[in-house]
C-alpha cells in the first residue's frame, strides 16, 4: 500500500515538473514582447518595404537646442566649419586649407585663440580632415590624410606626439573618444571604388579581408590597437553605383558607422541586417533588426540609423536606384517611438525658424559630435539677416542673435543636444 502511494506521488511530481517546463517554454517564446507588437525592449524590427504613417515632430520638443554666435573681428573672421565641441570651447576651421584652427568660447561665442601648425615639418600638419577634442586630457587630435598621421597637440597648440592612422593599407574613419585613454574608430577602405577603377583586383583581396569590417579601440598615446571588434559578411554591400568609368553624381552618401547610444556605441554597416551595440566588455547585442534581408533585395533598400534618444530611434532608408539628373537616391526618414512602440515616417521642424525644411536631411549631412551633442547646423549670417528682415524667425534666442547681425559676420552655430 505504501509502495503504491509512493509511485502515485512520483508520477504526480513528474507531471507537475513537466507542466512547469511547458509554462517556461511558452514564456520564453514570448520573449517579453507585448501581444500584437513585433518590437521589444531588447531590439526593434523594421520592415524597410512597408509604408508607415507620417508624424511631425518639433525639434525643441525632442532635443535641447543651443545657439552660439561666433564673435566677428578682423582676427577671428572665419568660415565656421565646426571640427569639435567641448564643454567650454568650440573649434572651427575654414574650408580653404590655410592651417588655421579657431577656438571660441562656447558660452559667449568670443574668440579665444588661433592655432596654426601648418607645414612640412615633423610636428606639423598639411591637412585638417578632422579634429578630435579631449578636454579632460587638455589635448586635441588632428587627422592629416596627406601625411597619413594623427598629430596630438595641447590646447595651446604645443606638439606632444603623433602616430599613423593607417593599418594594412586601410585608414581609420570616424574617430571618437571612447574613454580617458582610448579612441574608437573603424577601418575604412575604398575597395569598391578601387576595384572599379582597376587600381586593384578582387584577386588582391583574400576573402576574409574583403568581407570583413573592423572596429578598433586604439591607444591615445601611440595609436596601438587595444581591441578589435570584427564583423564578417558573406557578401559585402556598397551603396555606390558606377558608370562609364567614373562615379555618378548621385552615388552613395556618407553614413555614420559609429553612433553614441546609452553610454555605449552602435556599430553600423549596410552589409548587416542587424545593428548592434558595443557593450563595456566589448561584447555586442542587437538593437535594430531590418527585414527583409539586405542580401535578398534587388534593388537594395538600406537602413541607416542616425541617432537614438531616450524615446526615439531616428533612421533613414535609401533605395539603391540611380535616377539620371537627380542627385540623391530615393530616401525615407523613419522614427521609432519607444513609448508607443510604433514606427512612423518622420518630419522634424525647427520652431524658431518658420520656413526651415525637414531637419532629418541636415542630420544625415552632418557628423555626430559626442555623447552630449547629436549634430550641429551652421547658419550663415546673411541668411539669418534676410530671415530676420522677412519675419521668418520666431521670438527667442535665434531671433535675438539675428537682430544684431551684419551680413558679413561669422556664422551662427546651432547645437542640437540630447534632452536632459
Amino acid at each position: 500500500m505504501v509502495k503504491a502511494l509512493q509511485l502515485k506521488m512520483l508520477r504526480l511530481n513528474r507531471e507537475i515538473i513537466i507542466f512547469v517546463i511547458i509554462l517556461l517554454v511558452i514564456a520564453g517564446c514570448g520573449g517579453g514582447r507585448k501581444s500584437g507588437n513585433e518590437n521589444s525592449d531588447e531590439f526593434i524590427k523594421i520592415d524597410v518595404t512597408k509604408k508607415y504613417p507620417k508624424r511631425e515632430l518639433i525639434l525643441q520638443d525632442v532635443f535641447d537646442v543651443e545657439y552660439i554666435a561666433l564673435e566677428t573681428t578682423n582676427e577671428f573672421a572665419c568660415q565656421g566649419f565646426v571640427m569639435a565641441i567641448g564643454k567650454k570651447i568650440i573649434i572651427v576651421k575654414n574650408q580653404v586649407i590655410d592651417g588655421n584652427i579657431y577656438f571660441f568660447d562656447r558660452a559667449s561665442g568670443k574668440g579665444l585663440k588661433i592655432i596654426n601648425r601648418f607645414g612640412r615639418g615633423g610636428e606639423e600638419y598639411l591637412d585638417i580632415y578632422g579634429i578630435y577634442l579631449d578636454e579632460d586630457n587638455d589635448e586635441m587630435f588632428v587627422l592629416d590624410r596627406m601625411k597619413r598621421k594623427i598629430f596630438v597637440y595641447d590646447l595651446d597648440g604645443k606638439y606632444k606626439r603623433s602616430f599613423s592612422f593607417l593599418r594594412e593599407n586601410f585608414y581609420y574613419g570616424e574617430i571618437f573618444n571612447f574613454d580617458e585613454n582610448h579612441l574608437i574608430c573603424f577601418i575604412k577602405d575604398n575597395w569598391a571604388w578601387a576595384i572599379h577603377m582597376n587600381r586593384i583586383s578582387i584577386a588582391d583581396y583574400d576573402k576574409e579581408t574583403f568581407n570583413k569590417l573592423l572596429f578598433l579601440i586604439i591607444s591615445k598615446q601611440d595609436g596601438n590597437v587595444i581591441k578589435e571588434i570584427p564583423f564578417f559578411f558573406k557578401d559585402r554591400k556598397t551603396m555606390d553605383i558606377f558608370g562609364n568609368g567614373v562615379e555618378m553624381g548621385y552615388s552613395s552618401p556618407e553614413y555614420n558607422k559609429l553612433i553614441p547610444y546609452d553610454d555605449n556605441w552602435l556599430l553600423i554597416d549596410v552589409s548587416s541586417d542587424t545593428i548592434y551595440q558595443l557593450l563595456p566588455d566589448y561584447s555586442t547585442s542587437p538593437v535594430i533588426v531590418r527585414t527583409p534581408s539586405i542580401h535578398s533585395m534587388s534593388p537594395e533598400v538600406f537602413l541607416l540609423p542616425t541617432f537614438i534618444t531616450n524615446r526615439y530611434y531616428f533612421m533613414k532608408t535609401i533605395k539603391k536606384v540611380a535616377r539620371p539628373g537627380i542627385e540623391f537616391f530615393p530616401h525615407t526618414y523613419l522614427v521609432y517611438d519607444r513609448q508607443e512602440q510604433a514606427i512612423f515616417e518622420s518630419v522634424v521642424y525647427n520652431e524658431d525658424y518658420s520656413t526651415e525644411e525637414n531637419f532629418m536631411f541636415i542630420i544625415m549631412a552632418t557628423r555626430l559630435m559626442n555623447s552630449e551633442i547629436i549634430f550641429y547646423k551652421k547658419y550663415e549670417a546673411d541668411d539669418l539677416f534676410d530671415a530676420y528682415r522677412g519675419g521668418q524667425l520666431k521670438e527667442g534666442k535665434l531671433k535675438e542673435i539675428a537682430a544684431g547681425l551684419k551680413e558679413e559676420d561669422n556664422p551662427v552655430i546651432m547645437l542640437v543636444k540630447y534632452k536632459k
